[in-house]
């Protein structure tokens, strides 16, 4: 293992890295644009997470449940965000303490059919993923200027590709993280129509659940866009990227001398990032619940048509908003579901990998993330509904989730994975926790399904 990491550590210091909040060898100015590169330049792998899991099929997802159950799915925000975020920093702290991403040490540590099925339904999960927001770009861009959707779906696949090649990861970092402004539009949308602020803070603090399949699918949809597998695999690498582009850091088992320097940093960044990961979320609900539900739409079957839908009563504004945060919102997350997927395949078979390594030291990996994006983009020329796959991605995600996380928590109580480090036992409480909801859900599903 040390060999392993070593080698990747040579590697990573052969590259240059500017340090974060500069440009070149000039400071930034003091105007308030150069404050908040300056601010977002401190942030790091779980911003950009956070950011990503409000994509189209995130969007899709809360549309339904706002305009289905109006107000009564704003708790699951609140009720969330600590299983949400402790995961998370879980997810990263693996990724720092074993200086390799979640896939890498399962191969390492665990049996091949523990490996392969978790790889493949990621792949599987992943893909499905990539096709739904796609195709719900394509849908979000026609319905704002007309023209051809598929031609869309197939220039946001080229782009997001070509983006993620040949545009270093320092570089490309900096692109996700300015990308995730994109999502203070559906704040925006919330004050452009008319809230009933009293009932939607009462539904946000009393649970409302019905035992009845509608419901539990929406609640596993729900939880499986917010606590999805494909950020625990993305978030652990980048957090091993972001370790080998800072000079002098070392996997935390290698130098446990280091804990306190990376994982306060680490802590913070992902708690924000998946703060307004749930924000953003709350909005959401909150906008199609106000505007579209207490009017009496309440079958919606995907981001587009409720972009379309606010139209008549929150006005152009608001469908502008809304139709262009879709566009935004993919452009920022299918290179990270593809990156997931690329890293989960590689890492299994021991390949290269990286955004920060070009193509040619690293081209399995890149092959992965290609392919995996014209598999998405290649959906949308078929039989199958991409826009109604959106919904059906978050489910599978939330099915997913269950064994990559029971796999995750055992893989940090193992002193062969971890060294000396352990989590917290608030950690470990708030992982187990989460655990349990994401398996509690899934079996309420299940067991609704026949209902």
């Amino acid at each position: 293992m040390n060999d392993e990491i070593a080698a990747d550590a040579v590697e990573a210091e052969e590259q240059v890295f500017p340090p974060s909040g500069t440009s070149g060898n000039r400071p930034f100015a003091s105007h308030p644009a150069a404050k908040i590169r300056r601010i977002l330049g401190k942030f790091g792998p779980g911003i950009v997470t956070g950011a990503s899991d409000d994509d189209p099929s995130g969007i899709a997802t809360y549309s339904q449940v706002g305009a289905q159950f109006g107000f009564a799915m704003l708790w699951t925000m609140l009720f969330s965000y600590p299983l949400m975020a402790g995961i998370q920093e879980i997810s990263a702290w693996i990724g720092r303490v074993t200086g390799m991403g979640i896939a890498a040490n399962i191969r390492r540590h665990y049996s091949v059919w523990v490996l392969y099925p978790i790889v493949v339904l990621i792949l599987f999960a992943n893909v499905i993923n990539i096709g739904a927001d796609i195709g719900a770009m394509g849908s979000a861009l026609k319905l704002v200027i007309g023209g051809s959707a598929l031609f869309y779906a197939v220039g946001f696949g080229a782009i997001s590709v070509l983006a993620a090649v040949f545009i270093p990861y320092h570089q490309y970092a900096r692109v996700l993280k300015w990308s995730a402004l994109v999502l203070l539009v559906y704040i925006a949308t919330a004050f452009a129509i008319d809230v009933p602020w009293h009932r939607a803070l009462i539904a946000t603090v009393t649970p409302h659940i019905t035992l009845s399949k509608s419901y539990m699918t929406s609640l596993t949809a729900v939880f499986g866009t917010t606590i999805s597998p494909y950020l625990f695999f993305w978030q652990a690498s980048q957090e091993v990227e972001e370790q080998e582009a800072a000079q002098g850091e070392m996997a935390l088992k290698l130098a446990p001398e280091q804990e306190a320097s990376q994982l306060e940093p680490m802590r913070a960044d992902t708690f924000l990032g998946m703060a307004i990961s749930n924000v953003i979320a709350f909005f959401i609900i909150l906008d199609t619940a106000a505007s579209l539900h207490l009017h009496g739409v309440t079958d919606i079957q995907s981001a587009t048509q409720a972009a379309e839908s606010l139209r008549p009563f929150a006005g152009e504004l608001s469908f502008l908003l809304f139709s262009l945060g879709i566009v935004g919102t993919g452009l920022l997350a299918v290179p990270i579901l593809a990156g997931s997927a690329a890293y989960a395949l590689a890492e299994a078979f021991k390949w290269r990998t990286g955004l920060e390594r070009p193509l040619e030291r690293a081209p399995a990996f890149y092959g992965v993330l290609s392919v995996a994006t014209l598999l998405g983009v290649a959906m949308n020329f078929t039989s199958l509904n991409p826009i109604r796959a959106l919904f059906w991605s978050a489910v599978i995600n939330g099915v997913v989730a269950v064994p990559v996380m029971i796999v995750m928590m055992l893989m940090t109580a193992n002193p062969k994975v971890t060294g000396q480090l352990r989590l917290s036992l608030l950690q470990k409480i708030v992982g187990w926790a989460a655990t349990i909801v994401m398996l509690l859900v899934t079996v309420g599903l299940i067991a609704n399904w026949n209902d």
